[in-house]
């Protein structure tokens, strides 16, 4: 059975310029366990979509069922009770300025009339689990962008949630201490086993951490599965887009070639010297316009974009494929 489950999701704002439909019949399913990934651009109406998981925003039509539940059924009490299961982190951290990090911490615990000493306990062992305890009695204003997510992380396990909503609550932060963060999600979910979803619009971030993605343009998803499926061989439009934008540049997008190809590589492919094989079989040079390594969900991943002349498309991606290798014909303008 399905952790959470969207059944024919939509969601509409009545605007003083008419009715936007932020999401149109959204249908997912996210597993005990999953880390996630919940990926478009701005507008895409993914920061709606993960309001919806809790019913803070409550969709228009359709249901969201979690561990078996019926959110649309519950009443209000009901409601704030399931809720409980439920944690949230967000971009800008939404920490107490006045209070301090122990302080941070203990809020909910405090809200739940959880008694101070036992709080004040709870919260140093979450601290120890990002890393903060020697911040304890330290004000968030005197932390890091990085610490005060890590704050903010370690408030939202105090309520014990079995599921952790994350919105773009790495976006704020640079590269290295992004990296860091989504470390320390990777730690919470197989140490605790709680199911994670984050809402991104940055592929490297689902990428890195992620098993499993829904990618949504225009309040749709456009296509969901497993994270090393959809980088392998993306199929709408917006997946390739995201899935391209690290090996694409304006100056690849001048070199003029014939059909451009994008072939992904997995660790036990990377041993053959394939590209240099493939000219020497056929006696034929192809332009290597781009390249890129990557982790994909533990996993060694490289790509590349090769130009290849006209008439010899066919028997070189004949040729990659005999070995393995995932080959799509991409516009490297689009």
């Amino acid at each position: 059975m399905a952790e959470i489950k969207l059944v024919n999701v939509s969601k509409t704002f009545d605007t003083e310029e008419g009715p936007v439909h932020a999401l149109s019949d959204v249908n997912l399913s996210i597993h005990k366990g999953d880390i996630y990934g919940i990926i478009g651009m701005s507008g895409a109406g993914k920061s709606t979509l993960v309001r919806c998981l809790n019913f803070l925003e409550k969709p228009t039509s359709g249901d969201v069922i979690v561990q078996g539940v019926s959110l649309k059924s519950l009443n209000e009490k009901e409601l704030r009770e399931e809720r409980k299961k439920i944690s949230m982190i967000f971009q800008n951290f939404n920490l107490l300025m006045q209070k301090t990090v122990i302080d941070n911490v203990c809020f909910p615990m405090y809200l739940a009339h959880t008694p101070k000493a036992e709080a004040r306990k709870k919260a140093m062992e979450y601290l120890r689990i990002v890393g903060l305890e020697d911040k304890a009695n330290t004000y968030p204003s005197k932390l890091s962008g990085g610490q005060q997510q890590r704050v903010a992380i370690a408030r939202a396990l105090a309520s014990k949630p079995e599921i952790l909503l994350c919105d773009e609550a790495t976006s704020a932060l640079d590269p290295a201490t992004t990296k860091q963060i989504l470390a320390l999600l990777k730690k919470i979910n197989n140490e605790l086993g709680i199911t994670i979803v984050i809402i991104t619009h940055a592929m490297d971030v689902v990428e890195d951490v992620c098993s499993h993605v829904a990618i949504m343009e225009n309040g749709q998803v456009q296509e969901s599965g497993e994270v090393e499926t959809i980088f392998a061989n993306p199929q709408s439009a917006v997946g390739k887009r995201l899935v391209l934008k690290d090996v694409r540049s304006e100056a690849l997008a001048e070199l003029k070639t014939d059909k451009t190809f994008r072939i992904v590589f997995d660790k036990q492919s990377a041993f053959e010297p394939v590209i240099a094989n493939a000219i020497l079989t056929f006696q034929t040079p192809i332009n290597i316009l781009g390249a890129t390594t990557k982790n994909v969900h533990n996993q060694a991943k490289g790509e590349m974009i090769v130009g290849i002349p006209s008439g010899h498309e066919d028997e070189f991606v004949a040729y990659f494929k005999e070995r393995g290798l995932n080959v799509e014909e991409v516009d490297i303008n689009g």
